[in-house]
């Protein structure tokens, strides 16, 4: 019985919650057959009943609380019945153990009602006496299992239990002994009972809760251990006095009390250590015990790697619970749970199934032993050396099997007592000590029991790590080459030769360096010995472990050992294995040895590699498994360093044959050999894994299999598989290791292989898209029903379908055939989440390696080119059928894999157009199964981490634009819609199932989803709203409906707007818990005592981390939400638009701090509140984000300041108190220290932008204000920072703290412009272009700059522009190259505006600081004349953009400031330089700016450059008639030429006119055409004619009198006007004979990107 419900158990557990239909269906009754047994008067079946139980709750976890709940009902409705108490709280106990595997947990409530159950049974305890004992037992159980819980559930509980342990023990000497009169003995055997219990629950506690272990709650757990040490030595006496029956029971106390000492620190029971010591070393040198116990503790502290001495790699196979009764320890392998009832609650061990304490003799002496490991560093010299002698005294008295018993204990403990000093780095004491114990060591070297021989190895190899003094050591080596040049038994052979080996394991090559040539030349020797093959492996171990140790210093030796090796493999028979495993060791430590040397082509490296090669042949032809294994690890090692000369070919095909060998050991040696192979080179391994099938497809004449996976398959048998000696079908050998990930149960074999597929998968799987799809897919497909497990002959989809039409005969005669026999087993679910998980990373694969796989029209075009293209795009419908089948299983992981692979599958394809509908995108045809997949997800019984991660995919999924019509949109968004619901429904509504932070978990998870659907719905509704309005043509004359604001009829936000009112104010409470949970842990005391609106005092820690996760889009919500509604609601509103909108469950109570009503608080002082709230959550998080913190955290929380700032309440809040604005600056300088993508810099500067202009609009306000109140006033403050002085304090200034932050974007983006970067060596100096980001980010912040001038006063002016106008210059200089098309890049336009907003200031210009302000603008015009000149080494300056800056300068700042000489002449000799340039634009451009300085409005400015340039405008217009246009460019040049002549004539006086026109008329006749040349005229040359002749028929009209003048004076221009107007009116009127009137022909401008004047 007890074995099969351990079976079941386990069975359960592996099914995990596939097997939910199991459990549920009534017919089978599964659980009270199970439960049943908890009444069965044998403990072992309690046991095993309760451990099957708690193997379905952690299948199952929504089983685990009403199971508890169940146990709970039954121990109290059956108090009175023994079994029932013991066997219900067993249920109890190892159901509170499992709770750590469910990651949900269970409600808190459950803690307290454990504690008061137990405390009942406690308390009755000694009401009946025919119970007692059993509830005893069950109260400390169940306490200790309640530990188990962890700190967040026993802090509460502590107080109590401090008490209960207090009160088990007597407090002192009287009372023991009064104690010691009284009893008889069954209340002696209860009492001990209930101290061992009280024991171990301490005990389960400190393992536990070591958080909750302050020094405090140790010296209270202190008293009642040392109560319990004092009664050890009474025990003995009590048990004289009433019988033999109560040494079990004190055993138990002993063996709790060594446990819990065990994990407290030893200098808590200093005081203590004589009695202790005593006592444990009674205890295992078996002075009061007549029994030879010996402890089981041996083997592991001996080291792994001297297994091949010992046989212990028996436990290392398939059937390790068969050898380990096979053992010769006394009890190994008789490990079952009743030895000790505790086990059941506490944590298995790696890779066991079924705890299984040992028995409580054994029990003891092991926990004595490891707790005489803990104490021995820990005692003065005087005491280790008493016990030393101690043992030698013990082994010397002892006979006969005694004797081994006693030394075999005695090792143990000397062993684990040597680790500890290790451990501990503390030595083993003076020279008596060493003496003592090397005495006692030594005389075990020649033991006839190889084990003890063997621990004596390693204590001597840990005694000279320990005392590391080079004496000591050479004393110990030359004793051993003494003894084995001497000796000529075995035994003493082998146990020195072991020696030596430890020696140089533990010490290391340089320590025992000077020893190496002896002991090489000894074992060398000795493994010669050709009589005892014992002696042979015993020195070729040894002689491995020297190699291993010696490294690089074994360099001299490797040739012999190497030709030791190859003659032993080629001489010592195979049937000594051990010797053949040995000589795999050697081998394998020499290639280490030699490492990458191997890969040389010298003669002595070449002998040295055939021969490893030789030697690696050899042993795996060998017929023993371990040989084998042995042989693939050298080859491992071999091609991690000469890859080339291992050939794969060969070794390939041969590890896919052990892969079924049915060796755990060769299977996981060639896994791991796949593992590193896969690495570096997976294609080949898997071309030669097929060459594997392929050739056994040739032999055998029966048709290949299919995949291992589609249903009706035979998956082959392993027997099969090994008569073969093949395994892989066409699926090749990723579906051999997808096979085998089903079958293998152990650890490091399924990790290796998820590496390997890992490895193959990350190299291969976008070349060979299809073929590792379809692996996924049949991996996943195959489980789609339950009830295809029908045995079929075929593999074929048709003739499977046609299963109902097979007759009797075929079905019957299939089953007899082993190849095509086994009915089709569906892959496990842990497969099956692998499988998944595969499929993410193949999205992931693609991603990163051709955009094609994401764009069907590219990948259908590259399907047509190559037929063996494979995209990803292309297999979409069996992406998304994948992620289904996954979302929609029965298990919860496999649920979350699939709900995974849904969401990366939408956000990859989500912009992918559908080419064949323009407008539409790929995914829209798939939006039913994508609804289909969530719904079940949103199930009353779905547990609450599958809800939230449901959650997140259908706000990505709305968030998409993948589907546009709300129709269809709904029926996902009612799935939040109804999520929301719950969330209203308040705290502990719901029966629950799981811990408290499961409910905070889904809430959160909803309000996030809910949250990143608005903002997306947002930001829809702002790109309508700033797309220019269509005019909407009504039908009825309703004239207010076209101003409405539009927005696309199906708008996302009409679908969010009905539950905003609900939404706002959770979201506001959990921003509110948020940041209350973010406090620092000083501040716990300002934390609701009840908890927050989603969260419980108790699950505090828990519920942290799920709202770290959601708290960023709830912010940016709030921001939105905020900003929209413009700070205008009011709770009490809301409360009320709630109560009117939805007669739903009753609201949560949103202010609990103080349980005040909503409307008790101000409209100003509720948006006070949600100002700092906003502010204070985000200056926190972007105080320190952590590097893990992902991206788009940052990215939403800075959205959300920014959009905070759009609203005038936020920004008159921010204005107000400057230090707001100042700290928030500080935080984003730290931000950009530590997060570099643009896309945060670029938000950055657009909050500080924010930050800037709410300053400039409170600022300008004031100014307002106080130019009206001070008219009249004589002297007005100053305002603006820097007041009369200028100063600026730093952490104070907010111009300064925006200084100092745009100056690193700027020197990170261009690291010249700080001198300190541009001296320092590593800086160098070239100048490339900046990237498009850079230039938006570097634009961005020339524009901040140059407002801040406006937040200052004069003073303050004049303390910043310096910086600011040089900055702007150099940036100017910087970025203004020439580029092809002739495009401003966007930190000129910046630059130049900049230029132009600070020129213009007009509060700079006071009288005190006039003189300042002229210096600046004069150096900056300098600088920037200064930085046009083109040098040799620099790429060439933009002119046009240098000229525009010259232009501003003129055309904004008066002459008296650049009116001096030598400005105006570098001005001049700029213009001069553009105006002869020989590129048109250039030209063009320069007329334009001369156009705008001629007619500036001061003359005293205009005229010297009137004077010095026009003359040059003339010569350049006169000579196009020699040199006419020839683009449209250069016509533009000349155009724009003629403008500012034309503009001359109208500024110049009307006596002077006649000169003028006199210029202007000669040169545009020059420019008409005669009629013979104007048929084979350029289009431009015509153009020009064209323009001219328009030009002089507008003159001649505007200025009559002089026209007339000068054309009479030239007759011949006179004939040319005429002729050409004459021509001009006969084309015309053949124009109009065939279309109407062309518009007037207006002269081509070209518009700067931005106007600056």
């Amino acid at each position: 019985m007890v074995c099969a419900l351990q079976e079941l158990g386990s069975l359960v557990q592996s099914l995990n919650a596939t097997a939910s239909p199991l459990i549920q269906e009534a017919s089978i009754g599964l659980l009270e057959t199970v439960t049943s047994v908890l009444l069965h008067p044998s403990m072992a079946a309690r046991l095993a009943a309760a451990w099957c139980l708690r193997c379905v709750a952690v299948a199952l976890p929504f089983q685990l609380a009403p199971f508890l709940d169940r146990c709970a009902e039954r121990l109290n409705n059956l108090k009175t019945s023994p079994e029932a108490v013991s066997g219900y709280s067993f249920a109890m106990a190892a159901l509170l153990g499992g709770v750590h595997q469910c990651p949900l947990g269970i409600p808190h409530a459950k803690g307290k009602m454990v504690v008061s159950i137990a405390e009942d049974l406690l308390r009755t305890a000694a009401q009946n006496s025919r119970l007692s004992l059993q509830r005893t037992q069950a109260g400390w159980l169940l306490l200790g299992a309640l530990m188990t819980l962890g700190p967040s559930v026993v802090r509460y509980h502590l107080p109590k239990m401090l008490l209960l342990w207090r009160n088990v023990f007597p407090r002192s000497l009287k009372e023991l002994e009064a104690e010691k009169a009284r009893g008889d003995s069954f209340t002696w055997q209860v009492t001990l009972e209930g101290r061992a219990g009280a024991l171990c629950a301490m005990r389960s506690f400190v393992a536990h809760c070591p958080e909750l272990l302050t020094e405090d709650v140790i010296r209270k757990l202190m008293t009642p251990i040392e109560c319990a040490m004092t009664m050890m030595s009474h025990i003995p006496s009590v048990i004289k006095a009433h019988g033999a029956h109560l040494k079990a029971s004190a055993a138990m106390v002993r063996l709790r009390l060594y446990d819990i000492l065990a994990l407290l620190p030893p200098k808590t029971y200093e005081g203590s250590f004589n009695a202790l010591l005593r006592e444990l070393v009674a205890e295992f040198t078996l002075t009061d015990n007549s029994a030879n116990t010996t402890t089981s503790l041996l083997r592991s502290l001996c080291h792994y790697d001297d297994s091949v001495l010992l046989g212990s790699w028996l436990q290392e196979t398939d059937h390790k619970s068969i050898e380990d009764q096979l053992q010769p320890n006394s009890a190994s392998g008789s490990g079952a749970l009743e030895h000790d009832p505790s086990s059941i609650y506490l944590r298995i061990p790696v890779g066991e199934a079924v705890p299984g304490p040992l028995p409580l003799g054994v029990s003891v002496i092991d926990a004595s032993v490891a707790l005489f490991g803990v104490v021995f560093p820990h005692v003065s010299f005087k005491h280790r050396l008493q016990m030393l002698d101690h043992f030698a005294e013990c082994v010397k008295q002892a006979k006969g099997v005694r004797q081994q018993a006693v030394q075999l204990n005695i090792f143990t403990a000397v062993l684990s007592a040597l680790k500890g000093l290790a451990e501990n780095k503390s030595t083993l004491g003076p020279e008596e000590v060493r003496k003592s114990a090397l005495t006692l060591v030594m005389g075990a070297l020649d033991n006839p029991n190889p084990i003890l021989r063997c621990a004596a190895g390693e204590a001597l190899g840990r005694m000279a790590q320990v005392v590391g003094e080079a004496t000591f050591i050479a004393r110990m080596a030359q004793y051993s080459f003494d003894k084995l040049k001497s000796a000529r038994d075995v035994v003493s052979r082998t146990g020195h030769s072991l020696a030596l080996g430890c020696l140089h394991r533990y010490v290391g090559g340089i320590g025992s360096g000077q020893h190496l040539k002896t002991s090489v030349s000894i074992l060398l020797a000795l493994a010669q010995d050709g009589t005892s093959s014992e002696v042979q492996t015993w020195s070729l171990h040894s002689l491995a472990l020297i190699v291993d140790s010696s490294g690089p210093m074994y360099r001299g030796y490797v040739e012999p050992t190497l030709s030791l090796v190859l003659t032993l493999l080629l001489t010592v028979p195979p049937s000594h294995t051990e010797v053949h495993q040995c000589l795999g060791r050697c081998l394998g430590a020499i290639i280490t040895t030699v490492g990458p040397e191997l890969q040389g082509n010298g003669a002595t490296i070449s002998t040295i590699r055939s021969s490893c090669l030789v030697g690696c042949a050899i042993t795996q032809d060998h017929s023993d498994s371990l040989v084998q294994a042995a042989a693939i690890s050298c080859l491992q090692q071999l091609h991690m360093f000469a890859p080339r000369h291992v050939n794969l070919s060969s070794l390939v095909p041969s590890l896919c044959v052990h892969l079924c060998s049915s060796h755990l050991l060769l299977r996981r040696a060639a896994v791991a050999c796949l593992r590193q192979l896969a690495q570096r080179e997976a294609a080949e391994v898997c071309e030669y894994a097929m060459s594997l099938a392929k050739n056994a497809g040739d032999k055998e004449s029966s048709g290949a299999n299919v995949s291992p996976f589609a249903p009706g398959v035979s998956s082959r048998s392993d027997v099969h598989c090994r008569h073969q000696g093949v395994n892989i079908t066409e699926t090749g050998l990723e579906g051999l290791l997808f096979g085998m990930l089903d079958r293998e149960t152990d650890r490091k074999l399924c990790s290796d292989i998820h590496d390997t597929l890992g490895h193959m998968l990350s190299s291969l799987a976008v070349e060979k898209l299809s073929h590792w799809l379809m692996l996924c897919k049949d991996v996943l497909a195959a489980s789609s029903d339950m009830s295809t497990a029908t045995p079929l002959s075929s593999g074929k989809d048709e003739e499977f379908e046609k299963k109902d039409e097979m007759d009797d005969d075929t079905m019957f005669t299939t089953l007899g055939e082993e190849d095509k026999s086994k009915p089709f087993v569906a892959p496990r679910w842990a497969t099956r989440v692998f499988a998944a998980d595969c499929l993410c990373r193949i999205i992931n694969l693609c991603e990163n390696a051709d955009q094609a796989h994401f764009d069907l029209a590219m990948a259908r075009s590259a399907k047509l080119r190559n037929p063996t293209n494979d995209l990803l795009v292309l297999h979409l419908s069996d992406l998304i059928r994948m992620a289904f089948m996954a979302a929609t299983d029965h298990s919860n992981q496999l649920r979350m894999a699939g709900l995974q692979a849904l969401e990366d599958i939408i956000k990859k394809f989500a912009s992918v157009p559908e080419p064949e509908f323009p407008g539409h995108v790929i995914l829209e045809q798939y939006q039913a199964n994508v609804g289909a997949a969530l719904r079940p997800a949103f199930s009353q019984d779905t547990p609450s981490d599958i809800i939230a991660k449901a959650c997140q995919v259908c706000s990505t999924w709305i968030g998409s634009g993948v589907v546009s019509d709300l129709n269809d949109l709904r029926r996902v968004h009612n799935l939040l819609v109804s999520s929301l619901d719950k969330v209203q429904a308040g705290k502990g509504s719901s029966s629950q199932l799981y811990r408290e932070s499961a409910t905070t978990m889904e809430k959160l998870a909803v309000l996030k989803a809910w949250a990143e659907v608005y903002v997306v719905a947002m930001n829809i509704k702002k790109e309508a709203e700033s797309k220019p309005k269509r005019a909407i043509k009504t039908t009825d004359d309703d004239d207010d409906y076209s101003t409405v604001d539009e927005l696309p009829p199906d708008s996302l936000i009409t679908l969010v707007q009905p539950e905003l009112p609900t939404l706002s104010r959770l979201w506001l409470a959990a921003l509110k818990d948020y940041a209350l949970l973010t406090l620092p842990a000083e501040f716990a005391s300002q934390l609701p005592p009840d908890g927050g609106a989603f969260y419980t005092p108790e699950t505090i820690d828990t519920a942290r981390l799920h709202y770290r996760n959601s708290w960023a889009p709830i912010l940016h919500a709030v921001a939105l939400w905020l900003n929209s509604t413009g700070f205008t609601c009011s709770e009490s509103a809301e409360a009320a638009a709630i109560a009117g909108l939805q007669k739903r469950s009753t609201p949560i109570n949103l202010n609990q701090a103080s349980g005040a009503t909503p409307s008790a608080k101000s409209l100003p002082e509720i948006n006070k509140d949600r100002m700092h709230l906003i502010l204070g959550v985000s200056i926190q998080f972007l105080c320190s984000p952590r590097p893990e913190e992902p991206v788009e955290h940052v990215t939403a929380c800075l959205q959300a300041l920014h959009t905070l700032l759009d609203s005038p309440y936020a920004r008159i809040h921010i204005a107000e108190d400057q230090l707001i604005g100042v700290e928030l600056l500080s935080v984003l300088h730290r931000l950009l220290l530590t997060w570099n993508p643009p896309s945060v810099q670029l938000l950055v500067t657009g909050v500080v932008q924010q930050i800037v202009r709410a300053a400039q609009d409170y600022l300008q306000e004031k100014r307002n204000t106080l130019n009206e109140d001070d008219m009249e006033k004589e002297s007005c403050p100053v305002l603006g920072e820097g007041g009369d002085s200028g100063g600026l304090i730093p952490g104070k200034s907010l111009v300064f703290a925006t200084m100092e932050l745009l100056m690193f974007i700027l020197v990170r983006h261009m690291p010249h412009l700080s001198t300190k970067m541009s001296d320092s060596p590593s800086h160098v100096a070239t100048k490339t272009r900046l990237s498009e980001e850079s230039a938006r980010l570097v634009a961005a912040t020339v524009t901040i700059l140059s407002d801040l001038p406006s937040l200052c006063s004069p003073a303050g002016c004049m303390t910043v522009l310096p910086t600011i106008l040089f900055l702007i210059a150099r940036i100017l200089k910087d970025t203004a190259m020439k580029s092809a098309d002739n495009q401003v890049p966007p930190p000129v336009s910046a630059a130049l505006q900049g230029i132009k907003s600070i020129v213009t200031l007009s509060m700079a210009k006071t009288e005190d600081t006039q003189k300042q302000w002229t210096a600046l603008i004069r150096s900056t015009l300098a600088c920037i004349l200064e930085y046009s000149q083109p040098e040799d080494s620099m790429p060439m300056p933009d002119e046009v953009s240098m000229l525009t800056a010259i232009a501003l300068f003129l055309w904004s700042a008066g002459s008296e400031i650049i009116g001096v000489q030598s400005l105006q002449n570098g001005c001049m000799n700029r213009f001069k330089n553009a105006l002869n340039s020989c590129d048109p634009w250039v030209q063009a451009k320069c007329y334009q700016l001369l156009l705008s300085v001629f007619q500036h409005s001061n003359r005293a400015l205009s005229t010297p450059y009137i004077h010095s340039l026009a003359p040059i405008v003339v010569e350049k217009l006169k000579a196009v008639e020699k040199n006419r246009p020839a683009s449209n460019t250069e016509l533009l040049a000349v155009q724009e030429g003629i403008k500012v002549l034309e503009t001359l004539v109208a500024l110049g006086e009307e006596h002077n006119r006649v000169q003028l026109l006199a210029l202007l008329v000669p040169t545009l006749i020059s420019y008409l055409l005669d009629e013979n040349s104007f048929a084979s005229a350029s289009t431009a040359s015509k153009d020009l004619h064209e323009f001219a002749l328009q030009n002089l028929m507008h003159i001649g009209p505007l200025y009559p009198h002089a026209f007339k003048t000068v054309m009479g004076a030239a007759p011949e221009l006179k004939v040319r006007l005429e002729t050409a107007v004459r021509a001009s009116q006969a084309s015309k009127a053949k124009a109009a004979a065939r279309q109407p009137a062309p518009a007037v022909h207006s002269a081509p401008t070209i518009k700067l990107k931005t106007s600056f004047f």
